[in-house]
């Protein structure tokens, strides 16, 4: 069945946000103040973690103070990230979009607000929001009134109701998945400090001594130029995540025969990266397949001695003593940082007997096992809440 389809402006307007200069910032949540939400704050969900206040008497028109049902949209940033958008909650407190967002307010009488929030939301209306875009040197900044006129398939509004109710249930089906997922992260850390204790002062009065003392070798890794074809995939710094994971859906490869054995990484071999930016650079994780597979010169390959459990040195590595030792510690070099391969492996650490960090070790392949279930699941929620959207929101057109 076919609805009416309408311009966005027909059933909804922007407001746009205020802009305020430095000096005007003020404590959040005082006297004569209001939140002033950014571009930060434009996540999946509105992300409520770094607030900025502005004075209340910046706001001189009530309409851009935020309401339930407002979508946040960005409207000035990188080309990818330009009509992002987000659902404003109930508040309870005022707020007001900043000047590189603005809200997008929906007409009550006319569309359901969470109807508006899955279409706009939808990866064809957000490709349509970016080609609505004006690209300057490095930002995009939206072209309001080309937005306003998307067109939107409109049904009845019981009918709109309906399309959202089933897309919600679908979407809360993945924020489970992906909440389970987080706490399978958080139980690795909190193993980790069980096991180990707290590296900030050693709680469990380990010896101390150095990473290379856990080392067999470590290794840097190919200067060959990657492709997008080739014969043997090469990891590279993005291939690691800064949580500590491996992230293989982005490589490039290069041919077999500059694939040498030297360059070659194994399951259980350590990947340090030594060069990045400054918040960056010191990512760790551990390979675990699948094979054969290179790794490129910016990362150290870190080979363990007999014993000792590759898992314990990159959840160390990752750990929050970890990650500020290596930002104390990393060279600045025209915007790039850099921590050789002699300096990390002189990174202090303590170091537990050999049979708890491979009980640690089981404990991390026991968890990575549930994660990757979970992942997969996850995966197929995206997929099925990815055909609801397509079908509900493609049929009322």
């Amino acid at each position: 069945m076919s609805f009416p389809s309408v311009a966005l402006g027909e059933i909804a307007e922007f407001i746009r946000g205020v802009t305020y200069k430095p000096t005007d910032l003020m404590d959040n949540f005082s006297e004569g103040s209001i939140v002033c939400m950014r571009t930060a704050n434009v996540q999946k969900l509105l992300d409520e973690t770094s607030l900025l206040s502005i004075p209340r008497g910046l706001v001189r028109n009530e309409v851009k103070i935020l309401r339930e049902g407002d979508l946040l949209v960005s409207t000035a940033n990188s080309w990818n990230l330009v009509g992002k958008c987000c659902w404003v909650p109930s508040l309870n407190y005022l707020a007001t979009p900043g000047g590189f967002i603005a809200a997008l307010r929906g007409d009550k009488s006319k569309v359901d607000l969470r109807y508006l929030y899955h279409w706009f939301n939808s990866p064809d209306t957000q490709a349509d929001a970016r080609n609505c875009g004006r690209q300057t040197t490095n930002i995009s900044n939206m072209d309001i009134g080309r937005c306003l006129a998307l067109i939107v398939p409109l049904p009845p509004l019981p009918e709109q109701r309906r399309i959202a109710a089933i897309l919600d249930k679908a979407d809360a089906l993945r924020a489970k998945r992906r909440e389970a997922i987080s706490r399978l992260d958080q139980l690795l850390q909190s193993v980790f400090l069980e096991m180990f204790g707290d590296p900030v002062t050693n709680s469990k009065g380990w010896p101390i001594g150095k990473i290379s003392d856990l080392l067999e070798s470590a290794k840097y890794g190919s200067s060959e130029k990657a492709d997008l074809q080739g014969e043997v995939p090469i990891l590279r710094m993005n291939n690691i995540t800064y949580s500590g994971e491996m992230n293989l859906t982005d490589l490039k490869y290069i041919s077999k025969d500059k694939a040498e054995e030297k360059y070659s990484v194994m399951p259980g071999d350590i990947l340090f990266n030594r060069t990045n930016s400054k918040e960056l650079v010191g990512k760790t994780a551990v390979y675990e397949g699948p094979t054969p597979m290179a790794y490129a010169g910016y990362l150290v390959r870190a080979r363990t001695s007999d014993g000792h459990a590759p898992e314990y040195i990159s959840a160390f590595m990752n750990s929050s003593y970890g990650k500020s030792t290596l930002q104390a510690m990393c060279k600045s070099i025209v915007g790039m940082a850099n921590i050789n391969a002699r300096e990390f492996q002189g990174i202090s650490i303590p170091i537990p007997p050999c049979e708890l960090q491979q009980s640690f070790r089981s404990h991390v392949k026991a968890i990575r096992v549930r994660k990757c279930a979970l992942e997969l699941q996850s995966q197929k929620f995206d997929a099925l809440f990815n055909s609801l959207q397509q079908r509900f929101i493609s049929a009322a057109n």
